[in-house]
């Protein structure tokens, strides 16, 4: 004969359910929140450089590659931010730093567009493709030297990047310091490391026009006479 269940049990099933949910939260969190939502803590956390939300959503079992609607990752935003604390938990955890988004960013080339010196030296152990190319078919040493990163360029210099590399429009790094550069103090001390990094004074663009008769063109005098000294024609 079974006994009665008592006025009381409606009430002891309530907090018995209650408290099943709390254990199963503190039991990794993934039965409580679901994948998606660890993965969306992740990405937020990593956007806003919140280190100790990053680390805590990974240790819940958020997928450490997973992406926003741009196809962007938790350790690009964390770079293109420049959330270095953020970014290092994620090096640290195994994330990819060649891992493109829609527009073929990765995290290891918005550090050229940033200029993130510190950027850079965190991604290095995650040893980064130093060959992967932008949408513009340049690696990340092209921007930083069109942008007048002068630090950037003198550091990434020393990874062994191909400072002649050629992007899709015909174009090195020497080349866009120049072309797009104002010809100032950054972009002088940029000619500079890459002359002395044996960059090519003498390739020209897709048109034929060498550096040194860009830099005539735009009256970019001290340039000129940088490029000339190093034998520029």
């Amino acid at each position: 004969m079974r006994a009665a269940a008592g006025p009381g049990w409606p009430g002891r099933r309530i907090v018995l359910t209650s408290l099943l949910g709390s254990m199963l939260a503190a039991c990794g969190g993934r039965e409580a929140k679901g994948d998606a939502v660890l993965n969306e803590e992740l990405l937020a956390a990593a956007a806003r450089g919140d280190a100790a939300a990053v680390r805590d959503a990974l240790q819940a079992g958020a997928d450490i590659e997973a992406r926003d609607g741009r196809r962007r990752t938790a350790l690009l935003l964390a770079a293109a931010a420049d959330h270095v604390e953020a970014a290092g938990v994620l090096v640290e955890a195994g994330a990819d730093p060649d891992a493109q988004d829609a527009r073929q960013d990765t995290p290891w080339l918005v550090t050229g567009v940033t200029g993130s010196v510190a950027m850079l030296r965190t991604l290095l152990p995650a040893d980064p493709d130093l060959t992967v190319r932008n949408r513009y078919g340049g690696v990340s040493l092209i921007p930083a030297c069109e942008r007048g990163h002068v630090d950037y360029v003198r550091e990434v210099l020393k990874t062994g990047i191909d400072v002649n590399h050629v992007n899709d429009l015909g174009w090195t790094g020497l080349l866009e310091a120049v072309i797009l550069g104002d010809g100032g103090p950054p972009h002088q001390e940029i000619v500079r490391l890459l002359i002395a990094a044996d960059a090519d004074v003498n390739l020209a663009d897709r048109d034929g026009v060498t550096p040194l008769a860009h830099a005539l063109a735009k009256g970019q005098t001290e340039v000129a006479a940088l490029l000339r000294a190093a034998g520029a024609r």
